[in-house]
């Protein structure tokens, strides 16, 4: 049976009237969601670390800020746009003493909560509002009056943090496009598969794996960059827009052929065994464990293989490629992070 969608039909907006809504983080979700919501009428602040660059940023944009601790205090509705692996600190250190009765906390992702590493009281609705989109797309959106597909979840609170949830999400725009409820454990199991083994590790390594075979059979780097990830964007647009179906399509008789007959033979029963191996480690917490260690322990074998991937083949042709397409914006990933 399909899930039901939520619209602005669904939502009540009083629900939030009359409250203050801290929004801990100023990043891609944070910004944006701040942003929309101030712009739908709501009270929204900002709780930051001492210190932190995005506070002149946030000043600028008109918010009040406020350090973390002394946001969650004033706040009704606390929405935690912090990286997963700086929460469980910041909720033991300036969340979890100012949180009071009837308080809600708002997450975007469900993996502090799912995997434990923050444990809320009883006392507080804990609810997740997670725009399936990044930010910038989430304000843009918005800004052309638009909204980003949402989904909503109630881990505790029921129907009055479900409301809160609605309503948030009508704040953000996600009504505007349509609200899914699922909950923490879907959202967040299926986030990491997703991410693992298609959309950014599976993709990616299909990529570099491509690159390779052509580059080791003798052809040039910048034919096989092309072929292999600059041509990636156009399939896949294709099927955001029309589905698999609607990209083969578009395509011609003799890409479809290939796409049908050897497609498959790459991505095999054995990738898709090693998928469900993937699974099976991110539904036993063993994703999120080994996660966790490898944050406290530094980021050591993570830092290895960021410069790993970073130093590849692909990477230096690509930049000299994309430096011939002026209408491609360029982005710089030198020392950037997620803001909080």
């Amino acid at each position: 049976m399909p899930a039901k969608v939520y619209t602005d039909k669904d939502a009540n907006p009083a629900v939030l009237k009359n409250k203050t809504l801290a929004v801990l983080g100023f990043g891609s979700q944070g910004h944006a969601h701040a942003l929309n919501l101030k712009e739908s009428g709501h009270n929204v602040i900002i709780g930051l670390y001492e210190g932190s660059k995005s506070i002149a940023v946030a000043e600028e944009k008109g918010f009040k800020v406020y350090l973390t601790a002394e946001a969650v205090r004033r706040a009704d509705v606390i929405f935690v746009a912090i990286p997963d692996t700086k929460q469980p600190k910041a909720y033991e250190r300036d969340i979890k003493p100012n949180l009071a009765p009837g308080k809600t906390l708002l997450f975007s992702h469900g993996f502090a909560i799912h995997f434990k590493t923050v444990i809320p009281p009883k006392n507080v609705n804990v609810i997740m509002v997670a725009p399936k989109g990044p930010g910038h797309i989430v304000r843009r959106q918005y800004l052309e009056g638009k909204g980003v597909p949402s989904l909503i979840a109630v881990y505790q609170g029921g129907k009055a943090a479900k409301a809160i949830a609605l309503a948030w999400a009508h704040g953000i725009g996600g009504t505007r496009a349509g609200v899914i409820e699922t909950n923490f454990k879907e959202e967040t199991e299926t986030d990491l598969f997703g991410e693992q083994t298609v959309l950014c590790g599976g993709a990616s390594a299909l990529v570099q794996a491509g690159f390779e075979t052509l580059v080791e059979a003798g052809y040039s780097p910048e034919m096989a960059y092309f072929e292999c990830l600059h041509e990636l964007k156009l399939i896949v647009d294709l099927m955001n827009e029309a589905g698999i179906s609607g990209m083969r399509f578009s395509i011609s008789e003799t890409a479809k052929w290939g796409d049908v007959s050897v497609g498959p033979k790459i991505i095999d029963a054995s990738v898709k065994q090693r998928m469900k191996a993937a699974l099976k480690d991110i539904q036993s917490g063993k994703f999120a464990r080994n996660w966790v260690k490898e944050y406290e322990g530094g980021y050591k074998r993570y830092n290895a293989l960021m410069k790993k991937g970073a130093n590849h083949p692909i990477e230096k042709t690509g930049a000299r490629l994309r430096a011939l397409m002026p209408w491609m914006k360029k982005r710089s990933i030198k020392g950037a992070q997620a803001a909080y």
